[in-house]
């Protein structure tokens, strides 16, 4: 019963320290300023892995969907270039901001491209995904989403297959917004 006590405190306090450090974790954004997640403090945050040369990519139009109905609610879906899968996403990020807005109509935030997996893991996905994280496990390939809850912890991961749209993103999205 000890044990079982000290596991649970353990636990909540590694999800606290995860969700303070998720804010704090140095970011930049799609032109290339310094930033971080505090802006985002006490939203729900749909964090996206895209790439613009991927069979996936078509999921931008259902992110902008979800960022259109839902934002006004409290969600923001934050969207994060990566080339760490099949060199499908080459660009600059002037390329990837115009790519999205041209062809997408994207007008939730983007960042920076980042690495999502290997080594050189970006801090960001180290909390998403790390051996500390409630969802661990390298992403798969493009478009992977984790869902973070407005206390900031993460509450879901959706496999880049699952599409923005799925039953089960948007019952997790409601459900973290409250609605």
């Amino acid at each position: 019963m000890k044990t079982l006590l000290t596991l649970s405190i353990t636990a909540a306090l590694a999800a606290t320290a995860c969700a303070d450090g998720l804010y704090d974790i140095p970011l930049k954004d799609i032109d290339g300023k310094d930033t971080s997640l505090k802006a985002y403090e006490g939203k729900v945050l749909l964090i996206v892995n895209v790439a613009s040369r991927c069979g996936n990519t078509p999921q931008y139009t259902q992110l902008q969907a979800l960022h259109q109905e839902f934002a006004k609610h409290g969600l923001s879906v934050l969207g994060f270039p990566c080339n760490d899968f099949g060199a499908q996403e080459p660009g600059s990020n002037d390329e990837i901001k115009e790519f999205c807005s041209s062809k997408y109509k994207v007008t939730f935030p983007m960042f920076d491209k980042v690495v999502v997996k290997g080594a050189d893991k970006h801090p960001l996905y180290e909390a998403l995904s790390g051996k500390d994280s409630p969802f661990p496990g390298d992403v798969k390939w493009n478009f992977g989403k984790f869902l973070v809850g407005k206390d900031g912890k993460i509450l879901a991961r959706f496999e880049p297959r699952t599409k923005p749209d799925a039953p089960e993103v948007i019952e997790a999205i409601k459900g973290a917004l409250g609605k």
